[in-house]
């Protein structure tokens, strides 16, 4: 959490204030304005009202925006489906349709008494080593939780295309992959090899399932007793395999297999944390799913990750964003990095 503010960016604070008022009795106006950090860049704010109650107010970052990027309407359907549902979600209030109000569609979300973990120092100082177990265990039953949900049954059949799902993302960011090599001024023949394997070896898509996308301790709120006492930030949320999600989550959690060592800020890089193994292994006994393709879903995410990287780096070079503070040989490394790991999961 950082700073308090009376002029809260992209907020008509009177307007705000009115629309409450009428459409959640439970806040009453004025508020106390305190900015959020995290959350894609979304505008995202605690308001505190006259009686000290808390929420959260969230609308889409100022300015021109991508088609379909910070889609309000879509973080709202799903934390009001999943409300309702074992996993843990904020309480879905009220939902501004009007961009008249305040320039942009937004929510209003009940207040959760827990924090995300971003870097090691968030861990060390949050989370006791003694329930680090806990923390991680939970956050696989969790995950567990929603992939457990069929998507018709709690009215998110329409979230995105059902089949097909790693297929269009292997698309997607071959295609920024490809695009970003002039401006990042170098190639890797393993991004396109790789893409070709993954294609050829697709393994064949279950049902369907919602899949967070981001599922990390850093969309995590995490309790006082290191529970997770929400999952946040789910804009990038849509219709899925559920073993592409379970492999992005895991490749945040260090194994003794691992012939990188995890980044020493990374939240899960300090001890008492089980294994990504032993994680696996929980999921697939809460689930019941074959895992015997993880191997492929944990490379194609290290893929993708790379991709993304590049593509942030072209960026870089090209003048499109500061480098001010930027370790610029680093990022090169890690998306070098990214492709040897993932070479290494297909090889396995």
């Amino acid at each position: 959490m950082s700073n308090t503010s009376s002029n809260p960016e992209g907020y008509d604070v009177v307007a705000v204030d009115a629309w409450v008022a009428e459409k959640i009795p439970a806040l009453v106006p004025p508020f106390k304005w305190t900015r959020l950090e995290g959350g894609h860049s979304n505008l995202t704010y605690q308001i505190d009202d006259a009686r000290g109650t808390g929420a959260v107010i969230r609308r889409p970052p100022q300015g021109q925006l991508l088609p379909g990027a910070h889609d309000m309407s879509r973080e709202w359907a799903l934390i009001s489906a999943l409300g309702q549902t074992a996993v843990p979600v904020p309480d879905a209030m009220a939902f501004c349709q009007d961009i008249e109000v305040t320039g942009a569609r937004f929510y209003v979300m009940g207040l959760i008494d827990g924090k995300p973990l971003y870097n090691a120092d968030d861990t060390l100082s949050q989370v006791p080593e003694d329930r680090r177990s806990i923390l991680a265990h939970s956050f696989i039953d969790v995950l567990s939780d929603l992939h457990a949900l069929d998507p018709d049954e709690i009215g998110l059949g329409e979230l995105g295309k059902k089949d097909s799902y790693v297929r269009r993302q292997l698309k997607t960011w071959y295609r920024s992959w490809t695009s970003s090599i002039a401006g990042a001024g170098f190639d890797d023949p393993r991004a396109h090899e790789l893409q070709k394997y993954f294609l050829n070896h697709l393994p064949e898509q279950e049902k369907a399932r919602v899949v967070h996308g981001d599922y990390g301790l850093h969309n995590c709120l995490v309790g006082a007793d290191s529970l997770l006492a929400a999952v946040v930030d789910w804009e990038i949320s849509t219709l899925g395999d559920p073993l592409a999600d379970l492999a992005y989550a895991l490749n945040q959690w260090p194994d003794p297999s691992d012939d990188f060592p995890m980044d020493p800020e990374a939240a899960t890089a300090v001890p008492g944390f089980p294994t990504r193994t032993s994680l696996a292994a929980r999921y697939a006994e809460n689930t019941g799913r074959d895992l015997s393709n993880l191997d492929y879903y944990v490379g194609f995410n290290r893929w993708k990750a790379a991709c993304i990287l590049h593509g942030v780096y072209a960026r870089y070079m090209e003048g499109k964003k500061s480098t001010e503070g930027v370790d610029l040989e680093s990022l090169r490394l890690k998306v070098e990095i990214g492709l040897t790991l993932s070479e290494q999961a297909v090889n396995q």
